[in-house]
């Protein structure tokens, strides 16, 4: 496998970075006006630079811009309450891994690469409907058929819960300092809204993380 992968420089992403560091030749963040943007990018700087992977920031801005989000700069308040369905709706980003996986199938064709990997899991499932494996194997065969060298898109943690996540990335030594989640975006994780909680709740008993709260 050659593969180019979605790096957010969160905690999921960066656990699969540190997963098949051997396999990827290319990381790519995508900047789109979400307020933990630059906290994100920053961490997923660190990450490929200690791994030496190479990595690409690509701006696409006109989400910001057009697309309704409460995680957006500008958006409504961020829930502060259960990472659940009801609470966390508004920060569904519309197709958002839609557009970032069709940029990625391009970056892996036009770098010889044979393999797009995401790190969805199943605790985005109910809330964000492309995070879901219905919607992961329909872009598959989507990347698969469009591409001259019939790229496949893969999800390893689809089936994962976040907690089995973070202890798989304790497992490879995943830095969890250098990683982002706070959908505030504030310089310091706030340590109350629904991602702060669900990260508190993967890192359990290792989390090395400084919250305000």
């Amino acid at each position: 496998m050659k593969a180019v992968l979605i790096y957010s420089g969160g905690m999921d992403s960066t656990c699969l970075l540190y997963k098949y560091q051997k396999e990827i030749a290319l990381a790519v963040t995508f900047t789109y006006g979400a307020r933990q943007d630059e906290e994100q990018t920053e961490c997923a700087k660190f990450n490929c630079n200690k791994l030496g992977i190479k990595h690409l920031v690509i701006p696409i801005d006109f989400i910001g811009q057009y697309f309704q989000s409460s995680i957006l700069k500008g958006g409504a308040d961020i829930p502060h309450q259960d990472y659940d369905a009801d609470n966390m709706k508004s920060t569904v980003v519309p197709f958002r891994n839609g557009i970032m996986l069709a940029i990625a199938a391009g970056l892996a064709e036009s770098h010889d690469l044979d393999t797009v990997l995401i790190a969805n899991h199943a605790g985005d499932h109910a809330i964000y409907p492309d995070c879901r494996p219905g919607f992961i194997e329909a872009m598959d065969s989507a990347i698969y058929e469009g591409t001259y060298k019939n790229i496949r898109l893969r999800s390893p943690f689809c089936n994962m819960t976040k907690r089995e996540i973070a202890l798989e990335g304790k497992a490879l030594g995943v830095p969890f300092e250098h990683t982002y989640s706070c959908y505030e975006g504030r310089p310091q994780h706030c340590g109350d809204c629904a991602t702060c909680r669900e990260r508190k709740e993967a890192l359990e008993g290792f989390d090395p993380t400084e919250y305000e709260l």
